[in-house]
């Protein structure tokens, strides 16, 4: 029919669109996510002596991200050459390794946070003296091993094919054992992290918000923590699971003869989930600066130097065009 036709080509365009921005939205991804984690590295590697507990998640969490965006140029490479990978199996498993490392990582750490900050706001006298900093060392190094020990399995699967394709998933074969092993890796990695990050940040607001001993400026950096949080989980991570996991299920439709209505709509979402997700490491640094409040001051000052920096070049620049004269005409 004649609708199908539409429908089809249209679904073609959208994905073409869909791959481009993608690749656009890397290309953000990269300067932001390396300028942003930079800077925040930076200062807190200029007051290490001063890092607190919440800190030390904070500064491995700059570390998972910058370790990412260090790949991210072969995957550009990757997308320009249209899809052909030109740096060998194992640097694509390698590649595909970071990104999954710096994911769950930037998870990890995000609910290290959040409970944390539970234990701080709601049990004061509890977590006083028991939370130190070598308890947060000891903790990020588990995070590290726990986070590696799941994705290294992905490495055991094909990658490539035809020294051309570099999948972030594997080859139709093997996808059967692949879409158990997500699953499960979604669950643990994902699932439980995110159910304990929204109740420990729930609570938190709760307890901020019905409380009249804590200080405004408190209850308003907890309330933008917890709604940055809820954005990177909501934006970048669950779409980018969701669809991950219905796409593999279609593939291994497939491979049963069965053809799913809902194949391509899911394969585009799959797509645009992709490239949200990539947007984590742009919007961690969010969390640094509603974390340490140091970088926070340091970072608006940044950004105010940079605006006046820019006003003054802007009235120099209008001071110095001529201004035109106009010749009155004879009447």
């Amino acid at each position: 029919m004649w609708w199908n036709g539409r429908f089809a080509s249209w679904m073609n365009a959208s994905s073409t669109l869909l791959n481009l921005c993608h690749e656009e939205l890397r290309h953000l991804v990269f300067i932001v996510g390396l300028v942003a984690n930079g800077l925040g590295l930076k200062s807190l590697w200029h007051n290490w002596k001063k890092l607190g507990n919440i800190n030390i998640f904070v500064l491995n969490l700059g570390l998972a991200d910058i370790l990412y965006l260090l790949t991210l140029p072969f995957l550009i490479v990757y997308y320009l050459k249209g899809s052909k990978w030109i740096f060998g199996d194992v640097f694509c498993k390698v590649t595909r390794f970071c990104f999954n490392l710096n994911l769950y990582c930037s998870i990890g750490f995000l609910t290290c946070i959040s409970v944390y900050r539970y234990l701080g706001i709601v049990h004061p006298m509890r977590a006083m003296g028991r939370l130190t900093a070598t308890h947060s060392v000891v903790i990020s190094v588990i995070v590290w091993i726990l986070v590696s020990a799941q994705s290294l399995p992905d490495m055991f699967y094909p990658k490539t094919f035809n020294n051309r394709k570099c999948f972030d998933t594997t080859s139709s074969e093997h996808i059967k054992s692949y879409l158990d092993y997500t699953i499960t890796w979604t669950f643990f990695g994902f699932c439980i992290p995110f159910l304990i990050t929204i109740g420990s940040y729930g609570h938190v607001t709760i307890i901020v918000c019905c409380s009249n001993t804590i200080k405004k400026d408190l209850k308003r950096r907890s309330l933008k923590l917890l709604a940055i949080l809820i954005l990177l989980f909501s934006l970048c991570y669950m779409p980018y699971h969701i669809f991950k996991n219905l796409s593999l299920y279609s593939r291994f439709l497939r491979m049963q003869k069965i053809c799913p209505s809902w194949e391509r709509v899911v394969f585009n979402a799959r797509q645009a989930s992709r490239g949200l997700v990539s947007l984590n490491s742009a919007l961690n640094p969010l969390v640094y600066l509603h974390v340490n409040e140091d970088l926070g001051t340091k970072f608006r000052q940044l950004v105010q130097r940079g605006r006046q920096m820019f006003s003054r070049l802007f009235q120099s620049k209008s001071q110095s065009v001529p201004v035109p004269q106009t010749e009155q005409e004879d009447i």
